[in-house]
């Protein structure tokens, strides 16, 4: 009668092993994201939950893979103590991308959702994990970014507050009457459809310059994500009121 080859026993024992910490770990994610979504837990959260479902599984599959080839571990730890200095020189980055990505979650400085700006990237933030965070822009580019950058520069979280300022420089010429431009043009801003009421727009006069009035005109929207739309539709209402006026 013919016996199994060893080998061919470990490599199948191997291949269930991989397998099934596989579907544990897919599944216990699965779990995570299902709970997570039912008891409204916060998306950050959820993904930060996977992503220590998903290396913790790892590293424990490994570790009984090597147990069942024959590997000591015990003597792997004692060498992993003596290159230590080495690799961690080597993944310094990624340890600092690790720490960074400890400290955004725990200062809760944005979130799964939050709409960020950093060295002229602005986007919504659409994953966050130990290493990177990654944002999608207005225009649909994927951005990834190093946590570790978060701690080096600065960065401008567009929705940590309900509101977001929509902010059109304008220049008023001298010819125009000047309390009544900038009356028609704060009515025309609060016609827009997506001007808050409160507070209400306002023309802020900055300076005079050889060509005009240079003036600041402020309308408060609800939504952070259209700021660029919004500028352009207030530009037209305004250049509107500057035409009329100055013919």
């Amino acid at each position: 009668m013919a016996t199994t080859d060893p080998i061919y026993l470990d490599i199948f024992k191997i291949f269930l092993i991989v397998v099934a910490s596989f579907i544990i770990i897919r599944g216990a994610m699965f779990i995570v994201k299902r709970t997570g979504k039912r008891l409204n837990l916060d998306v950050t959260l959820i993904q930060v939950l996977n992503e220590i479902i998903k290396y913790t599984g790892i590293v424990l599959t490994l570790t009984i893979v090597l147990k069942e080839v024959g590997i000591n571990i015990t003597a792997i730890v004692l060498s992993l103590g003596i290159v230590g200095i080495a690799v961690g020189f080597a993944a310094r980055d990624t340890i600092a991308n690790f720490i960074s990505g400890m400290f955004i979650l725990g200062d809760r400085s944005f979130k799964v959702g939050d709409i960020i700006e950093m060295s002229g990237q602005s986007g919504k933030v659409i994953k966050m994990g130990f290493r990177v965070t990654t944002i999608i822009t207005q225009d649909n580019k994927v951005i990834t970014i190093p946590n570790s950058s978060f701690s080096k520069n600065v960065y401008i979280n567009y929705t940590a507050q309900n509101t977001r300022s929509v902010v059109l420089d304008i220049n008023i010429p001298y010819n125009n009457a000047l309390e009544e431009t900038i009356s028609l043009m704060e009515e025309v801003a609060s016609k827009c459809s997506w001007a808050m009421a409160e507070p209400k727009p306002k023309v802020i006069i900055r300076e005079m310059t050889d060509t005009g009035i240079q003036a600041t005109l402020n309308v408060w929207s609800r939504n952070p994500w259209k700021v660029a739309e919004y500028r352009s539709q207030l530009a037209k209402a305004v250049k509107e009121v500057l035409v009329d006026e100055n013919a």
